[in-house]
């Protein structure tokens, strides 16, 4: 896809991430959108081999979402990429769905690690990482965190493991929208620059505007291009906003795990479609 379709895609991720949150009734829209064009990037800008046909393909890239409660993003994303109908995303946290609000890889296919419990998907990460190397298995392995999961301890566990086995077909994505549950994550438990303290953990850093798809495109793929196993793993800081795209929605904590009221949800698309012509 040029940069005018992957913007027009992440659009529809948008659209249909709202939709569905607001057809259950609960949901994190906030996370979800500030995600949204990392994950258009990856799936459908060349990033990620993949194959919806065949999920478990030997040789495949893996990608974790870290911040399983985002799951409306990769759901909406997986739909889009062909893992699953896309009016299968009307179900989501309804009973007896296997779309539910945090990801599992025993029902929804294209979903590696069944995630949602802050702070694991990194060591998941790695350790798949680990298991390419010691297998000869070609791939690389994403993950996107959240900053304010990176208050976590495990993650730092993992950064510290990573970075001491070169585990340089790892990249790890911050979604850095600055926003957690509780307010700014610098009032909650202040991180300081997240870049400098995974290059203080022994990784390689890269900086780049979280929704500036062709940027993201081009780093990831120039990232991928580059790993190799003998190097240190790779922490991409994105800055993000959270509510992305929906103006009442944007720098809001409170927009991090609610869902919008019918009207609302006519406004969000109403500008979203604005913001499309």
């Amino acid at each position: 896809m040029d940069t005018a379709q992957l913007v027009g895609k992440a659009t529809d991720i948008r659209r249909d991430i709202l939709t569905m949150i607001t057809e259950a009734g609960s949901g994190h829209p906030g996370g979800s959108l500030s995600c949204t064009d990392i994950l258009t990037a990856l799936y459908f800008g060349g990033v990620l081999d993949y194959d919806p046909a065949d999920p478990q393909r030997t040789g495949r890239d893996r990608f974790i979402l870290a911040k399983g409660h985002a799951a409306p993003a990769l759901y909406a994303t997986l739909a889009h990429a062909g893992y699953f109908s896309i009016d299968e995303l009307a179900s989501l946290r309804k009973l007896g769905t296997r779309l539910q609000g945090h990801p599992d890889s025993n029902l929804v296919p294209g979903v590696e690690v069944s995630t949602g419990s802050l702070g694991q998907g990194l060591s998941v990460a790695a350790g798949l990482a680990a298991g390419l190397r010691l297998s000869g298995e070609a791939g690389c392995v994403f993950t996107v965190l959240g900053d304010g999961e990176c208050e976590e301890g495990q993650v730092w566990e993992a950064a510290m493991f990573a970075a001491h086995q070169k585990l340089g077909r790892l990249v790890a994505i911050i979604d850095n929208n600055e926003l957690q549950i509780d307010g700014c994550i610098h009032d909650v438990c202040d991180p300081g620059d997240l870049g400098e303290k995974f290059a203080a953990f022994g990784w390689r850093v890269a900086r780049v505007d979280g929704h500036d798809v062709s940027a993201l495109v081009d780093m990831l793929s120039a990232l991928k291009a580059e790993a190799v196993d003998t190097a240190a793993p790779v922490a991409v800081i994105a800055k993000t906003v959270k509510g992305k795209g929906v103006s009442f929605m944007e720098n809001e904590a409170g927009w991090h795990g609610k869902a919008p009221k019918p009207e609302e949800l006519e406004t969000a698309l109403a500008e979203l479609a604005a913001a499309a012509e």
